[in-house]
């Protein structure tokens, strides 16, 4: 943003009457300089002069009487000259003051007075070294100089190159500044950020945080000033991460919710500064955090589509009715004052319903009165292209607009809104709002809209919005659960578009319950039953959950005649070609229909046991590399598949329920898949769900009639378990979780297999026993020392138990000779120590 120009400039402030007399000598001193035919006019007109009445009295505007007419600025410029060699540095202090005050009274006049006092060259480094002096008034009367100098670009140039930038930085920290100093140095400062070259140097920390910290000063100018820097320093992408840094987020944010009149300036920088920070994604959630919204800008025209909703009986923002009371008006008018039909007792809208009330009835009334976008508005973003404008609102009425937006008929207005909608969606609080204030109905509306753009960024903002549970719940309640399906079914679908539709439906078919995040509560009980030496019950594990999903299951029988073949069939060929990411949402998704036995029979007919086994032989290509720097390479990519490998064991667990399906598959190849992935580098949580699904496949393999499947066991436990329990004691802070993990691994560990026993050294699990020891007592005790001393039989694991610490740990607890004294004695003695 540019700041005003000399022309424009304010009047400047009062200064108290040169009545000294020093300063009468003064004047003399320039009487006697001029030539004698202008002296004589002088004393005949001296009222005429501009410049000698700038002696004569500060209250009056020079300015203005520079401007006053063209004969007076062409008298007062005969004599520029004269006072631009009264700034040199041998004449008096004095001297140099009045003379840089009456320059600086002359250059309101305009860009043709600042003309003519540039003229003359080196004046503009005799006014940068007056930056220094101990004169308030000279310092003052050169940085308003200065300042409307440095408004015409070719001498704004000239004055950087002649350390003005420098100066006006030093001056900016000095003690003695004045708020009027202080105004003028921001101000200058203003222009100097105009050129995108220099605008480097006013990063430098110190200066940085001055101007951010000048946004809280009393003064509304020095607000507006630095308000003005940090625009036009937010033009440049390069300088967001410097200004984010230096706070300047919540106070810009504070500035635009200011709604006093004299922040109109500084509203509008403030807002420019936010619309250019809200380009970066990370800024723009900074952004919302603050209470603020972007809404795009869509002309004035658009709105004139819009049409209030006739006379009705009121009902809330998200389509709910108020509760209408059978009370009769006692006065007869409960038809025309709806109102005095409302209970207030029964009627107790939330907060959230009241603001989005609020909103609306705002937004509407601006829409009806034609003053909810004015047509320059948006005009002064540098760098914008004409179809991609912003304003910044408050997130009550920003998303009460937004909303509004997608009623309107312009398409490119709409796709702007949902996109607007998608990105302002960052946290609950925005989610819930845009529930509140209605705009998931018009959301699922625009997804059978004619126009493709319009129904990919409306997938867009239902994806982003479909995150809270109580959205789709929303969703769901709104009949979009048929809309989604509908659009999944569609050909002509996008792939985007489908993409964004399936994690929707994903979480709507979910209601808040993600079961990726839940993977102990069906696979970890399993896996402390198997190292038990015993096997699940088949019943137990006949949905591969908790009761959640049985709870879940009931939810979902409403839905179950709205989900055909065609749908079924069109989701397990997306499943084949798409993404791993993708492809952990469409498991998903068939997981919960697999619930229905006519589903899963679907699914059965459409080979999806074909799909899931490409889908975990793509595992084993990922989970088996034997390069582990290539992996770490692709660690992005390796943990998207190892997602998609869960959410399809998942899918697997939920099929093998049904004898149609165990018969359709090859369980021993499905058993050589798993199993290789189970010794592969994947993450823990995805080898929970890989152990259950091996104990289920064994136990249902009979079916199939491959009954040479071997047990599974050992590689459970050495490939999941210990490693597991390991990692527990690593990293648990709970020292319960601790113990209890030791004494797992030394149930394990005490069945003398010395697979278990390696694999409990390659888990890295001697360091967590050692420190184990100095914390634990008893059982958890006894356990640590039992389970090195089995691994001290081994010694190629000597170094490994000495370097973790265990020899004055052991001797520590002989000496206290306490109940496991003779253990660690026979530890000690196993070591070469």
């Amino acid at each position: 943003m540019l700041p005003a120009v000399a022309a424009t400039s304010p009047t400047p402030r009062a200064y108290p009457s040169l009545s000294h007399p020093r300063h009468h000598h003064f004047r003399y001193r320039c009487h006697r300089l001029l030539p004698p035919s202008v002296r004589a006019s002088c004393d005949a007109g001296r009222s005429r002069l501009v410049l000698a009445g700038a002696f004569a009295s500060g209250d009056g505007g020079a300015g203005q009487d520079v401007d006053s007419s063209a004969s007076t600025a062409s008298s007062g410029s005969a004599y520029i000259g004269l006072f631009v060699r009264m700034l040199g540095l041998d004449n008096d202090a004095r001297d140099r003051e009045h003379a840089v005050y009456t320059l600086w009274q002359y250059s309101l006049g305009g860009r043709k007075c600042i003309d003519e006092i540039m003229q003359f060259p080196g004046c503009i480094v005799l006014i940068i070294s007056l930056l220094k002096s101990e004169s308030a008034r000279a310092c003052e009367a050169a940085t308003g100089l200065l300042y409307n100098i440095t408004t015409v670009q070719i001498y704004r140039q000239l004055a950087i190159e002649s350390g003005a930038m420098e100066e006006i930085f030093s001056l900016l920290f000095r003690s003695t500044i004045t708020p009027q100093m202080m105004e003028q140095c921001l101000c200058t400062i203003w222009n100097f950020s105009i050129d995108e070259n220099w605008r480097y140097k006013i990063l430098r920390n110190d200066v940085l945080t001055k101007i951010v910290r000048c946004l809280d000063d009393e003064d509304i100018k020095v607000k507006e000033a630095a308000g003005g820097i940090i625009s036009n320093l937010a033009l440049s992408r390069s300088n967001h991460g410097a200004l984010v840094e230096a706070g300047v987020i919540p106070k810009l944010a504070r500035l635009v919710q200011n709604k006093e009149d004299d922040y109109k300036i500084v509203r509008k920088e403030a807002r420019s500064a936010l619309i250019q920070l809200a380009s970066n994604d990370y800024y723009h959630s900074l952004i919302i955090e603050e209470g603020l919204v972007r809404v795009p800008l869509v002309g004035s025209a658009a709105y004139k589509a819009f049409r209030p909703l006739p006379h009705s009986w009121p009902s809330f923002p998200d389509g709910s009715e108020i509760q209408r009371s059978s009370r009769p008006s006692k006065y007869g008018a409960t038809e025309l004052l709806l109102g005095l039909s409302v209970n207030e007792k029964e009627t107790k809208p939330d907060e959230a319903k009241v603001n989005a009330m609020i909103g609306r009835s705002n937004q509407q009334f601006l829409a009806r009165v034609g003053a909810i976008e004015l047509d320059d508005e948006g005009k002064d973003q540098s760098g914008s292209a004409k179809n991609d404008l912003y304003t910044i609102l408050p997130w009550i009425d920003g998303v009460a607009r937004l909303v509004l937006i997608l009623g309107l008929e312009d398409v490119s207005a709409i796709k702007k809104a949902a996109s607007a909608i998608g990105d302002a969606s960052v946290n609950e609080h925005m989610r819930t709002s845009f529930k509140e204030a209605g705009a998931v109905k018009p959301l699922l509306q625009l997804l059978k809209h004619s126009d493709a753009p319009v129904r990919e960024a409306a997938s867009y903002a239902l994806e982003k919005l479909s995150v809270s549970s109580i959205v789709c719940q929303k969703i769901k309640a709104e009949g979009g659960l048929e809309m989604l399906l509908d659009t999944v079914k569609d050909p002509n679908t996008a792939v985007e578009q489908l993409e964004k539709i399936i994690y929707v439906l994903s979480r709507v078919l979910d209601m808040g319950i993600n079961m990726t995040d839940l993977p102990d509560s069906c696979g970890r009980t399993e896996h402390e039953t198997l190292t038990n030496g015993k096997r699940i019950p088949q019943d137990d594990m006949d949905s591969g959950n908790t009761g959640v999903s049985h709870t879940f299951v009931n939810q979902e029988m409403a839905s179950e005649t709205i989900i055909d073949f065609d749908a079924i069939s069109r989701l397990i060929k997306v499943l084949k070609e798409a993404s791993p990411s993708l492809q952990a949402k469409i498991c998903s998704v068939l997981q919960h229909l697999a619930a229905f036995e006519e589903h899963a029979t679907a699914m059965i007919a459409a080979s999806i046991g074909s799909v899931i086994e490409a889908v975990l032989e793509m595992g084993v290509i990922y989970g088996t590399r034997g390069d582990s720097d290539n992996f770490d390479d692709l660690q992005s990519t390796a943990i998207e598949v190892s997602q998609a490998v869960s959410a399809a064991v998942r899918l697997l667990t939920k099929l093998l329920d049904f004898d149609l399906f165990v018969r359709s598959i090859n369980s021993e190849k499905f058993t050589s898949l798993l199993r290789r992935m189970l010794k592969s580098s994947f993450p823990l949580q995805s080898k929970d769900w890989l152990a259950a699904c091996l104990v289920k496949l064994e136990s249902r393999a009979g079916l199939s009639g491959d009954h040479g499947v071997s047990s599974v066991d050992m590689e459970i436990t050495i490939y999941e378990t210990i490693p597991r329990l390991v990692d527990q004691m690593m990293t648990s802070i709970s020292i319960e979780n601790k113990r209890s993990a030791a004494i797992e691994l030394n149930k394990i560990i005490s069945g003398g297999v010395m697979e278990y026993t390696r694999a409990m050294a390659a888990a890295g699990g001697i360091f967590p026993l050692v420190k184990l020891l100095e914390e634990s007592d008893g059982d958890a005790l006894e356990a640590s020392l039992a389970i090195l001393y089995n691994l001290s039989m081994d010694p190629e694991n000597h170094p490994a138990i000495i370097a973790a610490g265990a020899v004055p740990v052991l001797k520590r607890i002989v000496v206290a000779e306490g109940p496991h004294w003779t253990s660690a004695l026979q530890l000690l003695r196993t070591l070469p120590v």
